[in-house]
């Protein structure tokens, strides 16, 4: 896990933080998004952060789909039935919207919470493998439509998937032993993750 880390992410900024399965990437992500508390020190921000998007553990099981979308909008102070509708047609669940959600299959859980990340505007969204969710087609839509909301937006981007690293991020932070370096050049960061884990660039 993370060891007195100090470090600021920039505005506007798309980062790509890499470290080894169980370097504690996702849980400082669960931080920064304030779903965990740090045993020490403070995390703080000066503009809106998402929950890790596509993170459905907030869900309410007994309620549909549609009605966990009108409360998550009531919460955030933005207009239901523009939320409702655009998750309604970004996650493709057709009549299972209306349906608890416990019936849901867990790729339909991922394409709900993935639709209702992006129905609302974060001045940083927090990323952790989520656009891998789906069949090609919605994998593209999903990915095509993130990277439209990075034009106005940054991202902390947790993923092992290198082109898409590339593809979202412009910085980067390389989690080591407790240690967290930030590296304003992505490749950068790519080529000491690389190295930390004896791969050579390009396999």
């Amino acid at each position: 896990m993370a060891d007195r880390i100090n470090i600021t992410f920039p505005s506007h900024t798309s980062v790509a933080l890499l470290g080894r399965n169980g370097a504690g990437k996702s849980s400082l992500l669960k931080m920064i998004s304030g779903f965990l508390n740090p045993d020490h020190g403070r995390i703080t921000s000066t503009g809106s952060i998402s929950w890790p998007v596509g993170f459905a553990g907030s869900f309410h099981r007994d309620l549909t789909g549609a009605q966990n979308v009108r409360f998550i909008a009531r919460v955030y102070g933005i207009n239901t039935s523009e939320l409702v509708d655009f998750v309604q047609e970004f996650s493709e669940l057709g009549g299972h919207y209306h349906l608890p959600f416990h019936s849901y299959s867990s790729g339909m859980r991922a394409r709900l919470a993935f639709g209702v990340s992006m129905g609302i505007r974060f001045d940083t969204y927090l990323v952790d493998e989520v656009t891998s969710v789906g069949d090609a087609a919605f994998k593209r839509k999903a990915s095509a439509f993130f990277q439209d909301r990075m034009q106005g937006s940054g991202a902390i981007v947790i993923s092992h998937a290198t082109a898409m690293v590339r593809a979202l991020c412009t910085a980067g932070a390389v989690l080591e032993r407790g240690r967290l370096t930030y590296y304003d050049d992505v490749e950068e960061a790519i080529a000491q993750h690389q190295r930390n884990i004896g791969t050579a660039p390009g396999d």
